[in-house]
């Protein structure tokens, strides 16, 4: 086991992005099932956000989800930046994280996608530039933005006396009969249920039970990594993960044991969209009044050294 050493925070070098006083032109990058189905639509619907317009990898997908949502499709990712106060990022995690450094050095607010990299070195990169340019940034961990689960999480957050947790993340992304578009994400295919997921159980587990001081991690079936944590509240978790779990053993629990009982995560999330608009208002919050949001860039990196810090921890694949 190994205790990470604490990321210094930097002091920012320029004065803080004012809030603007219009609604926020908000660019999309991105134009995958993510994008169509969460960012864009909550985007477009959003009162205080302006859909600047979409860049993708492929025009032709930026033509069509811009047209679906009456907004300008842009070729040129630097004329998008320069047209808005924030971009909004659902791209692989590698691909986001040298675009969101270019965001921020063009002043843009940052929205994105969880894993922020999938290197503590390209993670650190996006928080130093968000801090260093003083733009605002807030990271989608779904869990702390959704309507059902971010009250819970914020009541267990502000208890004390916790012992210990479990929580399993059992996607069935990659088992048979899957039909899920997110089947044939070549990041997802490469990196597996650690990165995928993993970020979901720990913005949970984090916030609760306190940073990371111990982890083990252990290879299961397929992508299955199964994590033993110590948090600096000196409980203990243990995490399994999985993207390849048959169909009828998929699912998500967290419970949490202390001396107030056991708390067990509520089921009913309510809709990625409306999610993603909350995220959205953090940002927006972030923005008006200069205040870090506790799923910034920052907390982002941490999420991705403790990931990195696992994967090390596992054997090499064949």
């Amino acid at each position: 086991m190994t205790t990470p050493t604490p990321t210094p925070t930097p002091t920012p070098t320029s004065t803080p992005t004012t809030a603007p006083t219009t609604p926020l032109r908000v660019g999309l990058l991105g134009t995958g099932p993510w994008a169509a189905r969460t960012h864009a639509p909550a985007l477009a619907a959003h009162p205080g956000v302006h859909l600047q317009g979409v860049w993708g990898r492929r025009p032709e997908a930026a033509e069509a989800l811009a047209r679906t949502h009456a907004t300008t499709a842009y070729e040129d990712l630097d004329a998008l930046l320069a047209d808005c106060d924030a971009v909004a990022v659902a791209l692989p995690p590698d691909v986001q994280a040298p675009l969101a450094v270019r965001a921020a050095r063009a002043g843009c607010h940052l929205l994105l996608d969880k894993p922020v990299a999938t290197t503590p070195e390209g993670a650190r990169e996006v928080a130093e530039a968000a801090e260093a340019n003083g733009v605002a940034s807030v990271v989608f961990f779904t869990l702390r933005f959704a309507a059902g689960v971010a009250p819970w999480i914020a009541e267990q957050a502000a208890a004390e006396g916790w012992f210990t947790a479990r929580a399993h993340w059992l996607g069935a992304l990659f088992s048979p009969g899957s039909d899920s578009p997110y089947a044939a994400s070549p990041w997802r295919g490469e990196k597996g249920a650690l990165w995928d997921v993993g970020p979901h159980a720990l913005s949970v587990l984090l916030p609760t039970l306190g940073d990371v001081t111990d982890l083990t991690a252990a290879p299961g079936p397929a992508d299955t990594v199964h994590l033993t944590l110590r948090h600096t509240s000196g409980a203990s978790s243990v995490t399994t993960l999985s993207l390849s779990a048959p169909q009828e053993a998929a699912g998500v629990d967290i419970e949490l044991r202390g001396s107030t009982g056991v708390h067990t995560l509520p089921a009913h999330w309510g809709p990625a969209t409306d999610s993603f608009t909350a995220a959205t208002d953090a940002l927006l919050d972030a923005v008006r009044t200069n205040t870090p949001h506790p799923c910034d860039a920052r907390f982002g990196l941490r999420v991705t050294e403790l990931l990195a810090q696992a994967e090390a921890a596992l054997p090499a694949k064949p």
